[in-house]
């Protein structure tokens, strides 16, 4: 186990160097990047001093060499509208993010497991036909729509919960539910089919016919080894979410890292820009090495092998 945490750890540290590079070449990508952060109305000369005075007329390694310092140290720089530390701006928002990610994450697992385990015993059944609807128009539905039709009906008609901010736990409930529908029909399809492959395994027959409970034979027998496959889409599905995020905090005003990072881009912050891309690649990055260990944990074939 700690060669397999040794090799993954590796894994993160690469991946991580990675990110900063393409973090760092954000600022580069539309050219000389003093055009882009000074006023049109610039002189010749006040760009020469800016371009000195932020390292620009250095070689481009020394420039990534000084960025990955700043990096590690959290470090990116004043951010160009509001004169505060970007990094500082980005982890301030931070936590609203990853509470909504993780609650959508929660709901969509509380609907998609039991849903694709019932569908998978009750196979070409009517339940089976509207968990496949269920699944196939969750797929097809804008999550943009869905969380403005869900405003429609439980704030404009109902009343019943807050269409937009932050606050109590009744202003997550629509935000996180949207998120939460816009993930569960691939994982419930996921659990289905993994179920039904499994339920026809000589194990679960061999449990049946031994006497063991139906409940446990779908959780400890069957579901054990579709967990694998599950867990490792929730871990690339992670970064989906928070591209979801981004819509979704959008349409609840929810203040999150995604809205403000949206703004920071229609802006032209790009310190607000490289500090928001670094931590949430580092944030999906972390959250990969925690589903490649539960999955060595799951079954440790896996880890051997590796």
């Amino acid at each position: 186990m700690k060669r397999y945490l040794a090799h993954q750890c590796i894994q993160l540290l690469v991946v991580c160097l990675g990110i900063s590079v393409i973090t760092f070449l954000l600022l580069h990508l539309k050219g000389d990047p003093v055009v882009l952060l000074l006023p049109l109305d610039a002189g010749k000369e006040e760009m020469e001093r800016f371009r000195h005075l932020m390292g620009f007329d250095q070689p481009v390694l020394v420039q990534y060499l000084r960025f990955l310092t700043g990096a590690l140290r959290g470090d990116f720089g004043d951010s160009l509208y509001m004169k505060k530390s970007a990094f500082a701006l980005v982890v301030e928002r931070m936590p609203a993010t990853l509470l909504l990610t993780f609650a959508g994450l929660i709901i969509s697992l509380v609907i998609a497991i039991p849903l694709g385990i019932v569908s998978a015993m009750k196979r070409y059944s009517v339940v089976d036909n509207l968990c496949t609807m269920f699944a196939v128009g969750g797929q097809a539905m804008p999550i943009f729509w869905l969380g403005i039709m869900l405003i429609i009906v439980f704030s404009v008609k109902f009343h019943w919960l807050p269409a937009s901010g932050f606050g109590t736990w009744t202003h997550l409930v629509l935000p996180a539910t949207t998120l939460g529908l816009f993930l569960a029909p691939l994982t419930m399809r996921l659990v289905r089919s993994g179920m039904l492959e499994v339920l026809s395994q000589d194990y679960v027959r061999t449990a049946r016919a031994k006497g063991v409970s139906e409940p446990d034979v779908l959780l400890k027998h069957a579901f054990r080894n579709v967990a694998i496959p599950v867990v490792t889409v929730i871990g690339l599905q992670f970064g989906q979410l928070l591209g979801g995020a981004i819509v979704t905090e959008t349409v609840y005003a929810w203040p999150g890292v995604a809205t403000f990072t949206v703004t920071a881009i229609r802006n032209s912050d790009f310190p607000v820009v490289q500090a928001s891309v670094f931590l949430l690649a580092l944030c999906i990055v972390v959250v990969n090495l925690m589903v490649d260990l539960i999955v060595g944990m799951i079954d440790p074939r896996i880890r051997l092998e590796g």
